[in-house]
């Protein structure tokens, strides 16, 4: 029984000494070992012989998907108890023409943004194909291993990570909090921010790429970008600090908010004021007019999209006044899903796969600084500024509202609860995507 209690403290010494002078100590301060480099060529490598042999495995076997469409008749007519000669209608073929008809309507191009992005072949995760790993044995013995090390191996170690980074950003953000307010409790607070999110990216198996860095947000400003995921403010405050802004919360989130805005002024709303347009917009119009402020993180989207496209822009971001700096952030599929698909994945579920996932690879762009044009109203503005977020991001610029195909809506007044149908005097609840933290906006 010694023994194994010796063996078990061995085992985590140096699982800790490797953690924190392998990862944590360079992520701190923004250095790399070329670890994860050499790790994501590695997986390249595996995808691309992945690929290839899925590919072969394809052309081995009959495929699985539907054929043409006199196939897929043939197939409806096999159920009838009469045969019909080649060339003659028969009732049931106007059943292929009906299915059709409603795939194309459920499946159209706004409701394709709020589902996971198509990938060109199999990135050797489970969740991304269910067929593919059964193709040969090869294939099935790199899976299996890929399981192994993903859930063994790199989520304990991710795990591990995120609780030492958000409690040392609890910590950390609290005891520079009781300084006075100077320069000296700024640079504290900029630095603890920093190397808390630098951790938490580790965590992720983040490999960033930051393009055209003398566009970065300056103090004073408005930092406006594509909406993927939760972890979009984890890989844009790991090369700048931010003053964050949405609602206030209880619980986990409420303890880290409260920590968080001891140290650095942002900007938290009561779920009462969310719905004063006016008190939300003077607020942030305050922060702005400070130029020693930190530029405010804005996500003019209000829900996630599966980074295929850009959705349109809500306006009130644009009505504050100041410099607006345009944010490009564009993932790889092939490495890990980042899209959260909040009607499907709760947030717990959602971290769970990202830490189960290769890693997280993106690009992100700073696109020069903008201004409102003589004339030119909020609404043309951020068209405009969304326009160029798509065009830097490689991304699908849409002029639909993301809240037209978003999902059930529960309304605060009236006798009935009535999904996706907007009565005059009605105010969705703040749970719905659709209206979330800068809807009122």
């Amino acid at each position: 029984m010694d023994d194994l209690w010796s063996i078990t403290t061995l085992l985590l010494q140096v699982w800790f000494s490797v953690m924190i002078g392998l990862i944590m100590i360079p992520a701190m301060f923004g250095l790399s070992l070329g670890v994860t480099s050499v790790y994501i060529q590695i997986l390249v490598k595996i995808l691309e012989w992945a690929t290839l042999r899925i590919q072969r495995g394809h052309r081995d076997r009959p495929t699985l998907e539907g054929g043409s469409m006199e196939q897929e008749m043939g197939e409806l007519r096999r159920y009838r108890t009469q045969s019909i000669s080649r060339g003659e209608f028969a009732l049931s073929d106007s059943f292929y023409f009906y299915r059709k008809g409603l795939e194309s309507i459920v499946d159209d191009q706004v409701t394709q943004r709020f589902s996971s992005e198509e990938l060109v072949s199999w990135n050797l995760l489970t969740r991304t194909n269910h067929n593919f790993h059964y193709i040969s044995l090869r294939l099935t013995v790199i899976w299996g291993l890929g399981v192994i090390i993903r859930y063994c191996v790199l989520f304990p170690l991710r795990i591990t990570l995120a609780i030492i980074g958000i409690s040392w950003l609890v910590i950390g953000t609290t005891l520079v909090g009781f300084l006075p307010n100077r320069r000296v409790k700024n640079w504290l607070s900029e630095l603890v921010h920093l190397m808390c999110y630098r951790i938490c990216a580790r965590g992720l198996s983040a490999t960033i790429q930051y393009h055209n860095k003398n566009n970065k947000p300056q103090k004073g400003g408005i930092c406006v970008a594509n909406h993927t995921s939760p972890i979009d403010i984890v890989i844009l405050a790991n090369d700048g600090c931010y003053a964050m802004v949405g609602q206030s919360h209880s619980g986990l989130m409420g303890v880290i908010q409260r920590s968080m805005v001891r140290s650095c002024p942002h900007v938290w709303f009561e779920r009462s004021e969310m719905r004063d347009r006016h008190a939300v917009t003077s607020r942030l119009r305050a922060h702005v007019a400070a130029k020693c402020n930190l530029p405010i993180l804005i996500f003019p989207e209000g829900t996630c999209i599966n980074n295929t496209s850009v959705m349109m822009f809500k306006k009130g971001s644009f009505e504050i006044g100041g410099t607006i700096y345009p944010v490009a952030i564009k993932y790889d599929p092939r490495f890990g899903d980042a899209f959260w698909n909040s009607a499907k994945y709760n947030m717990v579920s959602y971290l769970l796969r990202m830490m189960t996932s290769w890693a997280i690879v993106v690009n992100v762009w700073y696109l020069p600084p903008m201004t409102r044009q003589e004339g030119e109203d909020a609404t043309k503005f951020a068209n405009r500024v969304k326009s160029a977020i798509a065009h830097q991001g490689g991304l699908l610029d849409m002029s639909i509202a993301q809240g037209l195909n978003r999902g059930r809506c529960r309304w605060s007044t009236g006798r009935a609860e009535q999904p996706n149908q907007v009565v005059r005097g009605q105010v969705p609840e703040a749970g719905c995507l659709a209206f979330r933290v800068f809807s009122v906006l």
